[in-house]
Order: structure tokens, then C-alpha cells, then sequence
């Protein structure tokens, strides 16, 4: 069986259609409670799933049944704390195709790359390398995929692996190299057209930043990215198509005209700060000017922009909070994600972390400014600060309601609160 806790996950679907490929019958679920058998394939995304009592009694339960547990996802970036924590039989670490291939075929986990297991309480790594040709079957869609909401859509598909950037709070680049491979149009048009069959009426594209689909040497294949689009939403119809995340420096004219034309007519940017020095840290390579102009290029098209804006990172000082406030008003942009830089495995974010001293973490310093009664951190203060603020900094401005107010105060908390257990879990294994 392949699972993953909540969610059918892309990878855990491309998993199994592997598995099916080779001539298996697996099943896929997302209610973890449900897996049985031999061979258990379990599809991690979050850090925190390692904290989680219900996964950890899960791979117990699966072993003392006398199966075998197979952990991956994005989790695997840490092999070390997966194995520490849950104690599965073995980690696929980053892109697994291969290694599930070998598994099923009987190979002993030695022989399988991309792998990390213990051998007399001690960990064996095996070779690690990328998939060049990343030609798969079809993945194992589950019968009631229609039944999820992932950011207003059932499903994502895979067009491509990699990204030319580097910012460092970020897995992406690490992970699937800087490099671009792409699957080709005629395979992503085929699975769009097996997850339509099986009732997925929205859909979302992932592999890095939308618009690098075919891209070569850090430069944008704006034909290949509009025909990928003019593909999906002849099929989908275009309101039904989104393609969220666009890097500000990856914007042309055509690629405007196609996400308006082919696509809800959305653009989600990682604004991330308004701080020059702070977009520095971050290895963001993208100036605010760049921003600026790319959320203006989207007004005269049609185009509604959004983004994303990150808050606590190392080094982050008042100041530069206070830049990313007014740069937040002067966009004013349609919609904003708020976020507390987490520390994700196998990112600079993360050995920056654990490098630093405890006592500099902003998620851990006591906040003593306006919202001092609040008893949040530094980190959870500045989050629900630009929660409050972005509500005011659309253009359509509202009323922060009381229930709103309530909302992003318990989700600064939650975000403030994963955060510290995240930095504790990675300075456990990695520090020192």
C-alpha cells in the first residue's frame, strides 16, 4: 500500500503507479489508520510528521505485523531524523522513481540509490544521483481525488524538476538540482486527462517556478510554457487551471497573455521581504524593483498578482520589518500568504539555524512591543502584524473582523509553535 497522513499526495500517487507498472495491485489511501501489508510505501510532506504520536504508532504497527515501511516525501531530506524518530525500515531520500523500482524488484536496500537505512545502529547511505529521463507511468489516482481541496484545487501535476534560483529557505533547488528537466507535453496532457476521468474538475502545476517548463541556462521558454498551458486548459477549460508560483524575474509579455488567457489569471510572487539586505540573506536574487515592475506588468494585462511574504528570518531587524510593511502597502496586491521562516531540512536556512545561537532565534525572543499582552514571540508578533496589515493593503481594503483577528492570532501561534518544535528536532540531529 502507498499512503500519505491527510492528503493523496503527488508523490505518493507516482509511487504507486510505479508499483502498478511492475505488475503489483497497490492501493493508495490518505487515512493512515488504513495501511496493511507487506510492503508499506508512506508519503511524508511535513517536518512535523515526525512529531506526530499517530505515524509513529503507525510504522510500530506495520513492522510488528511484519511488514515493511518505506518512508519518502520531502520529509527525507533529514534521513537521519526520519530514522531517528520513526525508526521505518528504510528513507528514500529525494527523487525515489529508481529506488521504489529496485525495491519491488527484490534488490536488497544496498543496492537501491537515493537511500539511507541503519545497519547495526548505524546509518548506510547509499549513492545518491538524479533521475535523468523523467518519463513515468501514469500515476495511481485514487477513486475519490475529487473529494480534496489543496489551495482551491484537487490535485497537482508535475511539468518539470528544478530551479535555477537559490533561495535559501527553500528545498527545490536543492533537491532536484538548478538544472531544468522536463517531462514532455504529450505525457503531462495524458495524465491530465486520467485525473479528469476520475472527477478532478481544478488543477494546479508544481516543479519549482511554473513558468521555467523547458527552460535552458536560466532562460524562460515562453513558447514551450504557453503551449503547456494552452494544452492543460483545452482540456480543463482555463478557469479550472492554476499556476501559482512565478518568480518576478521569469515574467514576459507572452507568458502574461497566456496566464490571462489560459489559466484562472492569477500569479502568486515570493515577494518574501521588502528588505534589500534581508532579500540578500535569503539568496533571494530577485531586487523589490524587479517585484514592483512584475506586479505592475500583471495590472496591465489582467492579471491578478499575489504573494507570499516571509518574517523572522536571521538577521531580520525592525527596520527591515517595517520596510517589508510599507512595501506591502505601496503593492497592494489582490491576496498574501504570511509565513515564519521555517527551517526546512537540507536548506542554508536550516544549518544557519542550527549553527546559530539559541538565544538570536526571533520565534524564541519574547515580544515586548505593541503586542507585549499577546505573549508572542518577536517572530509570531511581526506575522500577526502583517496579517492585520495585509487586510488593509489590498485594493479593496476590510474591516478586520474579530473572528478574523482571532484566526491570525491562533495561526501565528501554530505557525510560531511548529517552528520551535521543527528547530529543535533539526539542532537534535544536526548541531555540532
Amino acid at each position: 500500500m502507498v499512503g500519505a497522513p491527510g492528503l493523496y499526495t503527488y508523490g505518493a500517487m507516482r509511487i504507486g503507479g510505479i508499483i502498478r507498472e511492475a505488475g503489483f495491485k497497490p492501493q493508495i489511501t490518505r487515512n493512515i489508520s488504513d495501511l496493511r501489508g507487506d510492503t508499506i510505501f508512506l508519503s511524508l510532506y511535513s517536518t512535523l510528521h515526525l512529531l506526530d504520536p499517530v505515524i509513529k504508532d503507525t510504522v510500530l504497527r506495520i513492522q510488528q505485523e511484519g511488514g515493511t515501511c518505506i518512508i519518502g516525501g520531502p520529509v527525507s531530506s533529514g534521513p537521519e531524523m526520519v530514522l531517528g524518530e520513526l525508526h521505518p525500515d528504510l528513507v528514500v531520500c529525494g527523487e525515489g522513481e529508481e529506488s521504489v523500482s529496485r525495491i519491488i524488484e527484490g534488490n536488497d536496500f544496498s543496492d537501491c540509490p537515493n537511500c539511507a537505512y541503519l545497519e547495526k545502529n548505524e546509518i548506510i547511505k547509499t549513492s545518491q544521483h538524479r533521475v535523468e529521463d523523467i518519463t513515468f507511468p501514469l500515476p495511481l489516482i485514487p477513486e475519490d481525488i475529487a473529494t480534496q481541496d489543496i489551495r482551491g484545487a484537487q490535485t497537482y501535476i508535475e511539468t518539470h524538476r528544478g530551479c535555477f534560483g537559490r533561495c535559501g529557505f527553500c528545498q527545490v533547488p536543492r533537491v532536484f538540482g538548478r538544472r531544468i528537466r522536463s517531462r514532455t507535453l504529450e505525457e503531462i496532457l495524458t495524465e491530465v486527462r486520467a485525473f479528469q476521468k476520475k472527477g478532478v474538475r481544478k488543477l494546479a502545476l508544481i516543479g519549482g517556478t511554473g513558468s521555467l517548463y523547458r527552460s535552458r541556462d536560466g532562460e524562460v521558454n515562453s513558447d514551450a510554457f504557453i503551449s503547456l498551458l494552452e494544452g492543460i486548459s483545452s482540456i480543463m477549460g482555463p478557469k479550472n487551471v492554476s499556476c501559482p508560483d512565478i518568480r518576478a524575474d521569469c515574467l514576459t509579455e507572452e507568458v502574461l497573455e497566456a496566464v490571462r488567457a489560459h489559466t484562472i489569471g492569477w500569479i502568486f510572487f515570493g515577494v518574501e521581504s521588502g528588505s534589500e539586505k534581508v532579500l540578500d540573506l535569503m539568496q533571494k536574487g530577485i531586487p523589490i524593483d524587479k517585484v514592483r515592475d512584475a506586479v505592475e506588468q500583471c495590472r496591465q494585462y489582467g492579471v491578478k498578482p499575489a504573494g507570499s511574504f516571509i518574517t523572522g528570518y536571521p538577521g531580520e531587524e525592525e527596520e527591515d520589518f517595517q520596510i517589508t510593511k510599507d512595501i506591502m502597502e505601496e503593492l497592494c496586491l489582490d491576496d498574501v500568504f504570511i509565513s515564519i521562516a521555517e527551517p526546512i531540512p537540507s536548506t542554508p536556512l536550516a544549518k544557519q539555524i542550527c549553527s546559530q545561537d539559541p538565544v538570536l532565534d526571533l520565534v524564541s525572543i519574547p515580544h515586548t512591543g505593541d503586542y507585549a499582552g499577546l505573549h508572542l514571540s518577536e517572530a509570531e508578533a511581526r506575522a500577526f502584524d502583517l496579517m492585520l496589515h495585509s487586510d488593509v493593503c489590498r485594493p479593496v481594503p476590510r474591516m478586520t473582523q474579530d473572528t478574523q483577528y482571532k484566526a491570525y492570532l491562533k495561526e501565528a501561534r501554530k505557525q510560531g509553535t511548529d517552528i520551535r518544535n521543527v528547530t529543535h528536532l533539526l539542532r537534535k540531529y544536526y548541531s555540532g
